[in-house]
């Protein structure tokens, strides 16, 4: 009996290990070679390729407690082959190269080593700059397994306190699951499905007017069913989507899945799987994404089906990218599986009745066609945009209006398409001001009306700007100064007794392009903070006892300036 026992324990085990081993990968990953990075037991609030706004995520976010202050250590031996600070972004990160082709990225630090933060400030001032991003050499700064090379933070654009971690391809950049090296998260859990849509696409681009059908998903253990038991009376082509997400053991933390698999009759027609990817593809997201459903009602739905234009490694495999044909009068079986990264699985099963289209879909424009493959270019005088090849996903049916002018333009409002089309990278929008603007023609700038300035630049009577998508654009000038705050320091205030000078600064329209500090004439750094907007000059040795001034300048991207100075004593 006992040996029957062991024997069946021993299965299970197996068992186990194998669906531990089913997860889609290109190739294998070295094992035991990086350690987790944090003393903490490891915990996750984000997980690698998760869904985030215009970007999936790229590393790990490994949980601090809500708080900064812990070690953070190098996953493997190597040198420390770059040094950033952003204002936004990753805030202070290091980068580590390692001998075996990988690199390993350090986020949101609250400060580095001394050796390394001394680094950064040398190159802080010899460039002038509170953001850099420089490489070093090899025999700069070697670390050991283990090292310590930075404390967690919440610095740049983190949401709270963590330490994002990434291993990247050395040779490519391309990112990469960490978890496929073995840093893995104690995890049983099966993912989550919500919920699921249906989209007629019958050989139409994809867009806000595709019909779709949501249908709510019950259960729970990785068996998932229509909350309403029915059979799909479906006909032509059709694509799927899905609602999911995944939690693990350490977190209650929703994450995102790993991989999805949609089954026809038993045959795969579509994989997803989130291994890894290049940065120049994350902006892909929003062609991979219910684009539009996610801007009106911020829902996710992930798309089971490949827009043309979409080139990202996230898609392993497909057939007619991933669009199921349904022409005749069988009844079909459709098949979701989804899991997580430790192979944890759940599936979802439809029943599809198949019948023959009575008619031969046809794709009329009203618009004027855009083309995904190729450039584009709308031009009618007053406007002109300009789509090149590559940053639209599907072909596009483009529409274009005007609107009466806002108070203050310099421009009629010109409704360029609508803001439910993703764009992969930028689109060029070219106005022609009111011939009103005259002389202060080099102080415009193109406003979009949801979201503000876009930039903009007068040349060859119109003003151009690059956006990040479609919308309603004007023209505006900008010829106000940025306002400059002082939060602790005013003409002869004693500063004695504190550690440092902070102000804020702001801009109403084009943006504030530079922030310059001096005192008694020298370049002093001033360190900025993305939540807060606080800027802040910490001092030094190179500030003594005595009277001392104090002068900020700052500029906005159309050059109007404002200053600010005071005298201070320490």
């Amino acid at each position: 009996m006992l040996k029957k026992l062991f024997c069946l324990l021993g299965c299970l085990t197996t068992l186990h290990s194998i669906r531990a081993q089913e997860v889609i990968q290109s190739k294998p990953y070295p094992k035991g070679v990086f350690q987790y990075p944090l003393d903490l037991p490891p915990s996750t609030a984000g997980s690698f390729g998760e869904l985030r706004g215009n970007h999936f995520h790229s590393g790990l976010d490994f949980r601090t407690n809500r708080q900064i202050g812990f070690p953070v250590h190098a996953a493997m031996y190597g040198y420390v082959s770059r040094l950033r600070v952003q204002l936004g972004g990753f805030g202070n990160a290091v980068y580590l190269t390692h001998p075996n082709g990988y690199t390993s990225v350090y986020a949101h630090l609250d400060h580095l080593t001394p050796e390394l933060a001394a680094a950064v400030r040398k190159y802080q001032y010899e460039h002038q700059s509170f953001e850099i991003d420089f490489k070093l050499q090899p025999f700069q700064f070697p670390v050991t397994k283990g090292q310590l090379i930075a404390i967690s933070g919440n610095t740049g654009a983190s949401g709270g306190p963590h330490l994002h971690f990434e291993l990247r391809d050395s040779l490519t950049e391309e990112t990469i699951n960490p978890q496929l090296f073995g840093l893995t998260i104690p995890d049983n859990i099966p993912p989550a499905i919500s919920g699921i849509s249906v989209y007629h696409l019958n050989g139409r681009p994809f867009s806000e007017n595709t019909f779709r059908e949501p249908y709510a998903v019950t259960g729970a253990s990785g068996n998932y069913r229509l909350t309403k038991p029915q059979t799909l009376f479906l006909s032509g082509d059709i694509g799927f989507g899905i609602t999911a997400n995944d939690v693990n053991n350490s977190s209650a933390n929703r994450n995102g899945i790993y991989s999805l698999e949609l089954k026809l009759d038993g045959k795969t027609v579509y994989t997803f799987a989130v291994e890894r990817f290049a940065f120049d593809q994350t902006h892909a997201i929003n062609g991979y994404i219910d684009y539009p459903q996610y801007i009106q009602s911020h829902r996710w739905i992930q798309k089971c089906f490949i827009p043309p234009g979409s080139h990202i490694t996230i898609y392993p495999q497909s057939e007619n990218r991933g669009i199921m044909s349904f022409r005749d009068t069988l009844l079909h079986d459709v098949e979701y599986l989804v899991k997580d990264v430790a192979g944890n699985t759940s599936s979802l099963k439809l029943k599809v009745q198949s019948s023959i289209p009575k008619d031969r879909p046809v794709v009329n424009y009203t618009g004027t066609k855009f083309n995904y493959n190729q450039r584009n270019e709308f031009n009618n005088g007053p406007v002109k945009v300009i789509v090149e090849s590559g940053n639209l996903y599907d072909d596009l049916d483009f529409q274009y209006s005007t609107q009466p002018a806002k108070p203050g333009a310099f421009s009629a409002t010109h409704r360029i398409h609508n803001r439910l089309t993703p764009i992969h990278e930028n689109i060029e929008v070219w106005i022609k001001p009111d011939a009103s603007i005259g002389h202060l023609a080099n102080k415009a700038v193109i406003v979009n009306a949801l979201s503000g300035s876009v930039g903009g630049k007068y040349e060859n009577g119109y003003v151009k700007a690059k956006p990040a998508g479609f919308g309603d654009f004007y023209i505006k000038v900008d010829t106000t100064a940025p306002r400059i705050t002082p939060i602790n320091i005013k003409d002869g205030a004693n500063l004695a007794a504190v550690r440092s000078i902070t102000l804020r600064a702001s801009d109403d329209l084009s943006g504030i392009k530079s922030v310059v500090a001096k005192i008694d004439g020298k370049w002093v750094l001033l360190t900025q903070d993305y939540k807060t907007r606080i800027f802040k000059y910490t001092f030094d040795e190179n500030v003594g006892a005595g009277k001392h001034e104090f002068e900020v300048t700052v500029t906005d991207a159309k050059d109007n300036v404002a200053q600010y100075k005071a005298t201070f004593n320490r």
